[in-house]
């Protein structure tokens, strides 16, 4: 249980301001489908979010040493470093009208996710907990938690919720979780 509530909580708040949050509110500004959009980021952040957290596990059974344990609790620290910086979106995620809004926004949920913060996190929580299925559900979770209320009530959304106190958040979180992993270490 320990492994859902943790990556519920993580992701939740890191996804916040992230760019696939920002993408979340500008596919609901060009589709009317907020059902197909929802299924989209579910599908794409369970495959996504199932291969980053059994990436995760499959390394830490690897390198199961005090100095991959003692690595992974600073990639938390540098994590909270790095959800102190906004997302924009590029240009290019700005053309999602091709293929409708489901098959868009699984597309380009996927792919933006790749390589960001939540999917490094998800890596990382992955290696922490060695348990694929709680990791992917709770960081699901998490990313549902965050982009349903987005998709649903977009740009209403943001001029309400200051971005810049839920990464101060999300980044106490993952800083504590880094300190806490450093002192398991050294114990």
């Amino acid at each position: 249980m320990e492994a859902i509530l943790t990556s519920t909580a993580i992701v939740a708040l890191a996804e916040i301001g992230d760019k696939t949050q920002l993408l979340a509110i500008l596919l609901a500004t060009r589709f009317k489908e907020k059902g197909a959009i929802v299924a989209g980021i579910l599908l794409a952040t369970l495959a996504n979010h199932a291969l980053a957290a059994l990436l995760g596990a499959q390394v830490s059974s690897i390198l199961d040493s005090s100095w991959f344990r003692l690595a992974i609790a600073v990639s938390f620290i540098a994590m909270a470093a790095w959800t102190l910086i906004p997302d924009t979106l590029d240009a290019e995620e700005e053309k999602p009208h091709r293929f409708g809004a489901f098959l868009t926004t699984l597309i380009a949920f996927f792919i933006v996710e790749i390589g960001d913060k939540t999917q490094v996190a998800t890596v990382m929580l992955g290696a922490r907990y060695q348990d694929v299925a709680s990791v992917t559900a709770g960081t699901t979770l998490g990313m549902m938690i965050a982009n349903v209320p987005a998709v649903w009530l977009g740009s209403e959304l943001i001029r309400h919720v200051s971005l810049k106190h839920v990464r101060w958040t999300a980044a106490a979180l993952f800083f504590a979780l880094g300190l806490w992993m450093l002192v398991e270490h050294w114990r």
